[in-house]
Order: structure tokens, then C-alpha cells, then sequence
């Protein structure tokens, strides 16, 4: 039986659809850039950011994390020709809000020892000040020698109250 989410999807997709025009787009993004940033459904890249369809990858993951992307940022880069990253965090991340030890110890108490025994080496990737996140995350791409020298990185920070970026870095 079909969920309220479900038949959400095929009502909405079927609308989408029946006016969609946009299938012959190469594989690579046009712009070729690809943009990081989190999973928060307040978020809107593609409007937030200017972002057509086919222009850049969206890569999305909790709190924006460049070393949880790593291997989306890989392919975009070495597979599908993108030149440059621009990392997006933004105000109000959930990700400020807990440690490792918090996320184990829910994970504990709602799932149980078989879960924990499971993600026991898992870092969640919290952090606490969103500036030096957004900082730190962009030095570890250009430190990283699976992203080449000639691809661009910057910083953003995206603030949900007003819609509005601005570069840290």
C-alpha cells in the first residue's frame, strides 16, 4: 500500500512529466562545477543558487560535509569533467547542535547495541562554529590529492532567515 509520501511522488512527477522537455542533456553539467552543500530541506539549491537544469552537480549530506562527498566529488571531477566546488554550509545546521557522543548514544538508546556495534567507528561530522566548518572543509579539499590544483573551491555560508550567501573563503 502506497504511503501519503508515495502518491505524493507519482501525482507531482506525472505533472512534471507530462511537461518535460529537458531529456537530451549531456551527462556532465554544463557549467561544469558542482555544488556542496546540506542535506536541510530548507535549502534550495537550484533556486537558492541560480542553478538551471544541467548546469552543476548538487551534492547534499548533513552539514555540507566535504569528506563525507569525497567520493561524489571524485566522480563529478575525474568521470564528468567539473572544474570547480563551491561549499555551501549555513545558519541554524542541526549539525551545531550534538557531539559524536550524542549521536552514538541515540542511536544506542533507539535502536539498540546491534545499531551501535555497527556505526562504532562512524563519525557524524558535528561541528560548532560554522565559519571555521566552512573554513576547515574547503582546506581539506584543496589539501586533498584526489582535487586537482586547477579546480576552484570556495567557501559560502547561506543563511535560512533571509536567503542570503555570503563567501568566507
Amino acid at each position: 500500500m502506497a504511503t501519503p509520501i508515495q502518491k505524493n511522488l507519482v501525482e507531482k512527477n506525472a505533472k512534471y512529466a507530462s511537461n518535460f522537455t529537458k531529456g537530451d542533456l549531456a551527462l556532465p553539467p554544463a557549467k561544469q562545477y558542482l555544488i556542496l552543500t546540506c542535506m536541510d530541506a530548507r535549502i534550495d539549491p537550484a533556486a537558492a543558487f541560480g542553478i538551471d537544469l544541467g548546469d552543476a552537480h548538487v551534492i547534499r549530506n548533513a552539514g555540507g560535509s566535504a569528506k563525507d562527498a569525497q567520493r561524489s566529488i571524485i566522480i563529478s571531477e575525474q568521470l564528468l569533467g567539473t572544474k570547480e566546488i563551491v561549499l555551501i554550509k549555513h545558519t541554524g545546521c542541526g549539525m551545531l547542535t550534538f557531539s559524536n557522543e550524542d549521536a552514538h548514544g541515540l542511536v544506542q538508546k533507539n535502536l539498540g547495541h546491534s545499531a551501535v556495534a555497527e556505526i562504532a567507528t562512524l563519525d557524524f561530522l558535528p561541528f560548532q562554529d560554522l565559519e571555521k566548518a566552512v573554513k576547515e572543509d574547503v582546506n581539506y579539499l584543496k589539501r586533498s590529492a584526489t582535487v586537482p590544483d586547477h579546480v576552484a573551491i570556495s567557501g559560502w555560508i547561506y543563511e535560512v532567515e533571509t536567503g542570503k550567501a555570503r563567501q568566507v573563503v
